[in-house]
């Protein structure tokens, strides 16, 4: 079953807060999706320069690739409800224009850390897929994925890790998720759709005595692939994932994930 959950923040403040519309062409906004993959880190709230720009974020919540313009913020993250003097998280973050990253919030509370992972936006061949696996279940061990005539697709992937990307013929696929080099089925994924000319990401999330998968779609783009990582000044944090979450926010004006569940 795929679930579509939203969460709503006010826009025409986030937009004066951050977009200049000139910054919107191509070669001046990196693309930035931000998860929160953290299962039981508590819910934030966010300030950018000091303005509230979202409230009570908490697992498993995540962007689409938003253009987020290049340049640098003043983030501050705090326990929901506590305000911006309670920050966990006070920095300087700068982001490099025209490129790619999934960028997430891993592990438990106790060893959270940010997971930067280089993305490939662009189109499959013709009447192909892209797929990929992201593997940010904390606890979970290495696993294949396998088609369910126990073809493997990919070998030994281990957390915090994503796999590269496969394209496949467009059509439906019965996938499974085991342990590497086992056959017991941790997550099962029959009849899986893939639409040519689209890219797949599926999620293993939370901890493996709940593990779930999480599926997002998106259109190819036309982005360079990224050369450098986005950088920190000032206090280095293991939130800073959550710090980019808020400013991806910020642009959407939203937030939205779909949930593909056992």
């Amino acid at each position: 079953m795929i679930r579509k959950l939203s969460i709503v923040v006010t826009t025409a403040l986030l937009f004066a807060l951050l977009v200049v519309p000139a910054v919107f062409a191509q070669g001046s906004a990196a693309k930035v999706r931000v998860i929160h993959a953290s299962p039981d880190a508590p819910a934030v709230d966010v300030f950018v320069n000091g303005n509230a720009v979202l409230t009570n974020v908490g697992f498993f919540a995540a962007s689409p690739y938003l253009d987020l313009p290049a340049g640098t913020y003043r983030v501050q993250v705090a326990p929901t409800g506590a305000g911006a003097g309670s920050a966990v998280i006070d920095a300087n973050v700068t982001i490099e224009a025209g490129k790619a990253y999934t960028i997430a919030a891993v592990g438990p509370v106790a060893n959270i850390r940010p997971q930067i992972i280089a993305d490939n936006l662009s189109a499959p061949a013709a009447g192909q897929a892209k797929v990929r696996v992201y593997h940010f279940s904390p606890d979970a061990p290495a696993v294949d994925v396998k088609l369910a005539n126990g073809t493997t697709l990919i070998s030994n992937l281990a957390f915090p890790d994503a796999s590269n990307y496969l394209e496949v013929p467009a059509g439906t696929y019965d996938l499974q998720v085991t342990p590497a080099g086992g056959s017991a089925v941790v997550i099962n994924l029959p009849g899986t759709k893939v639409d040519a000319g689209q890219i797949y990401s599926v999620f293993a999330t939370n901890f493996v005595a709940s593990i779930t998968p999480q599926l997002a779609v998106t259109a190819p783009v036309a982005t360079a692939a990224p050369a450098a990582l986005p950088t920190t000044g000032g206090e280095t944090l293991p939130l800073v994932a959550l710090v980019l979450m808020a400013l991806a926010l910020t642009v959407a004006g939203g937030m939205v994930v779909r949930r593909s569940m056992r």
